[in-house]
């Protein structure tokens, strides 16, 4: 095997690990700012990536105008989620905000097959069958624009972090929700905020790789559970943590799938998150501050 095979699963790895880090991203910054565990948020991931089948194949939308289109929708269910469910988990305990997004889970998923069944679908659109091809390397060009729209997403989250007086008052009411409160930060509406940026992370998601991979109701069950070892590797509620410990598991497993069978790549995630919590119970980029 010459040297760009090994290139070849490298840029791939890059690819699925940035993907990995938008769906984990959204859920850990959502478990920073309010501290609950969003089980539902595969499936705002899996209704992204249906819509953007539905109106791409169905509506007759082209497919850059879906993301918009997809992404805005995320982000108003976000708000709707807030204030429908997730306001009154405030001061609740952490067992009954665990039973209640997973309810939601299931309703959104058995929903979901109700509806459209469980049959695979696939968009097709212009970067379908598109490639780039740089010497021996060569990476479709629907992979290559959900490389784009991660990479853009992180920089936007970053400069709203950290570069914004929103995104102050996010990391504060993360670090200490009754000091935030005590200074004039509103949690409601940060935690509002919080929420629809990371459901809108997951939508955003979803649409990027909806031409790269089968769209099914069932496709958000497997990848939330990835996303939560992801949170854990990184450390719980840092969101930078989260975005590396994607890449880097991504990564590691388009290396693995290049030698060994496709279920033990799947497993790299959680073999990884078992061997940090045995040596770094608190992650790798766990301090105990959150965001």
């Amino acid at each position: 095997m010459d040297l760009s095979f090994y290139m070849q699963l490298l840029l791939n790895g890059i690819v699925i690990g940035v993907i990995y880090a938008l769906v984990a991203m959204g859920l850990s910054l959502i478990f920073g700012v309010l501290e609950i565990v969003n089980f539902a948020h595969g499936e705002f991931y899996m209704l992204g990536a249906m819509l953007a089948y539905f109106l791409t194949m169905n509506a007759g939308i082209s497919y850059w105008p879906t993301i918009l289109i997809v992404t805005a929708v995320a982000l108003s269910l976000g708000y709707v989620l807030y204030e429908a469910l997730l306001v009154s988990l405030s001061g609740e305990s952490f067992e009954r905000s665990i039973l209640l997004t997973l309810g939601l889970s299931m309703v959104l998923q058995n929903g979901a097959v109700f509806l459209f069944t469980t049959t695979p679908k696939m968009i097709s659109s212009s970067l379908s069958y598109s490639n780039i091809i740089v010497g021996e390397l060569r990476l479709p060009l629907s992979r290559l624009f959900a490389l784009g729209l991660g990479l853009v997403a992180f920089g936007a989250l970053y400069l709203i972090l950290y570069h914004t007086r929103v995104g102050k008052a996010m990391r504060g009411v993360a670090q200490n929700r009754d000091a935030a409160l005590m200074v004039g930060i509103d949690p409601r509406a940060v935690s509002r905020l919080a929420v629809a940026i990371g459901i809108g992370l997951s939508g955003l998601a979803g649409a990027a790789l909806a031409p790269v991979y089968a769209v099914h109701p069932l496709m958000g069950f497997s990848f939330v559970f990835k996303a939560f070892a992801i949170i854990i590797i990184g450390g719980l509620g840092h969101i930078s943590g989260a975005a590396i410990a994607a890449v880097a598991l991504g990564i590691l497993e388009s290396l693995a799938g290049g030698f060994l069978p496709l279920v033990m790549g799947d497993a790299l995630a959680f073999i990884s998150m078992i061997a940090v919590l045995l040596l770094r119970p608190q992650g790798l980029f766990g301090r105990g501050v959150r965001v």
